[in-house]
């Protein structure tokens, strides 16, 4: 009984390893492309020169497909009903039209950069913006990146994206780098018709609007400090001809109607001291850098994201963008971090560089349903107390180098928490105020430090009371009279420090868990 039941087991082992198949290997040669695969029940592969599409109806198996070899005009079209890895060993694959790698998958796709070799996806343009195919690697489903490798990721057509998926984007261990080049295909009108908000210049205020200005922010500066959330703000005029600003959350034909006395929410868009016409600018098929519809993940590894074009963020993560640990490296023309939602540094080690927007842009707010506050007529009730940028641990610089509005780190009136790590970001905000932290989500003593002049690769340094240094950190841009939020495990509360450049020196004491030194 015993015997027969044994054989009976092995023998299911064989014909359930029989009806599985084992890898697929793929070898691209100039204009074709060699498939060899041992079992061909349930996966069909056709070629077409060096175009090959894959499908499997697997769903209990992971299918194991191998790429190699180089082509300047080829393409892998996966299609699987089950989970699959894909392995790049010395592939180097250029797509002429459409992504060279598009992932029609059900479930997780592993994308594996063998150990020791470098991999290059290339995709040089892409009539078919709207659909699936304006990504270096386009993917339906869940997207994991590993192995102990390098995959170059370069999207060089206007429109075209260097990794997009409609779910989760995790990497680990491998060295990833993205970069896009293309341009964005268009600018669509703003639906609500109100203009962009423009740079803010104290200085070309009237006497009345400074004295406004002033007194609203004394009044910000007391609510932050005593942890009460923010106030309502009323207008106080349109601010002069609209300006033109590339910026993908505000642009237009309006003039700045925005801060102004504590009182009655003011009404939207009247340009008269009654709100601020912030009308979204929206681009047609921008060049992001690795976008997807839910979170993206960096557990470990070395990802590197260059953008070059308006709108084209570095990382956007709809859902999220965990960061847990690795080096992560973006710098976008537009933000270089950006999530609808909450953006957590949990110990990656992270240099976020935008040139002309956020540097990291966390949007728990809608500004369109009343959650800016006073602004838009919700008052403090709209406003939502949720963290939308949490930083645990790690190194976090987040620098925007186009001066105000835009911000190091920006989460419009949401809070950021800060329990640990190293904080350096570099900005501005409306007016000198950036978002920023309360003594309540200030878990580790930060400071916010107003009028920092930034000098390009000049050393900032700072020192503790006794004169030792505790950080150095260099930008590779300029920007005069920044605000920048700082924050570390060697600032105590009640302790004394001094921050030096070549020009400027400012000393402060943190007093409270968030202190505002001006």
């Amino acid at each position: 009984m015993i015997k027969r039941f044994l054989i009976t087991c092995v023998w299911a082992c064989l014909c359930y390893h029989v009806g599985y198949a084992s890898d697929v290997n793929v070898v691209f040669q100039g204009g074709k492309a060699t498939v060899k695969q041992e079992v061909k029940d349930s996966v069909s592969v056709t070629v077409e020169g060096a175009h090959v599409s894959i499908v499997s109806t697997y769903r209990g198996h992971k299918l194991t497909v191998r790429l190699s070899g180089e082509s300047e005009d080829g393409q892998v079209v996966l299609k699987t009903e089950g989970k699959a890895k894909v392995k790049l060993d010395k592939l180097k694959l250029t797509s002429q039209e459409g992504a060279p790698l598009w992932l029609k998958n059900k479930k997780k796709v592993e994308l594996v950069a063998v150990d020791g070799t470098t991999n290059t996806l290339c995709i040089a343009a892409s009539n078919d913006t709207v659909n699936h195919k304006a990504a270096c690697i386009w993917a339906k489903d869940k997207l994991k990146f590993s192995g102990k490798g390098t995959l170059n990721v370069v999207a060089k057509g206007d429109g075209c994206k260097g990794i997009r998926s409609k779910d989760d984007i995790t990497i680990e261990e491998l060295t990833l780098v993205v970069k896009t080049t293309g341009n964005n295909l268009g600018e669509k009108e703003n639906p609500s018709g109100g203009g962009g908000m423009p740079p803010f210049d104290f200085n070309n205020l009237t006497e009345e609007q400074k004295a406004q200005f002033e007194e609203m922010r004394k009044k910000f500066e007391e609510m932050m400090q005593n942890g009460e959330g923010f106030p309502m703000m009323g207008g106080f005029g349109g601010f002069g001809p609209p300006p033109h600003r590339r910026d993908s959350v505000g642009e237009g034909e309006g003039g700045f109607g925005g801060f102004g006395g504590f009182g009655p929410p003011p009404q939207m868009g009247d340009g008269e001291g009654g709100g601020m016409p912030f009308g979204k600018h929206k681009y047609n098929g921008t060049a992001k850098g690795i976008k997807s519809q839910k979170k993206v993940i960096v557990n470990s590894g070395k990802v590197t994201v260059t953008t070059a074009s308006a709108g084209a963020e570095g990382i956007e993560g709809k859902e999220g963008v965990v960061l847990n640990g690795g080096r992560v490296d973006v710098t976008a023309v537009d933000d270089a971090i950006n999530a609808n939602a909450c953006i957590e540094f949990n110990g990656a080690d992270v240099v976020a560089i935008s040139t002309t927007n956020d540097a990291v842009d966390a949007n728990l707010t809608d500004f369109f349903a009343g959650g800016f506050g006073g602004f838009f007529g919700g008052g403090n009730e709209q406003q939502n107390n949720d963290p939308a940028i949490i930083i645990k641990g790690g190194t976090v610089y987040a620098w925007s180098q186009t001066g105000p509005p835009e911000e190091g780190l920006d989460c419009d009136f949401s809070p950021i928490e800060v329990s640990g790590g190293t904080v350096f970001s570099i900005g501005a905000g409306m007016g000198d105020m950036p978002s920023v932290p309360t003594n309540e989500t200030a878990k580790q003593a930060t400071v916010l430090l107003v009028g920092i002049n930034i000098t390009k690769d000049e050393p900032i340094r700072i020192y503790d009371s006794k004169g030792k240094l505790i950080h150095t950190v260099t930008v590779p841009f300029s920007l005069q009279r920044s605000s920048s939020i700082l924050s570390c495990d060697k600032f105590q509360k009640g302790d004394s420090y001094t921050l030096k450049t070549l020009n400027y020196e400012k000393s402060f004491t943190i007093n409270e868990n968030f202190t505002i030194v001006r």
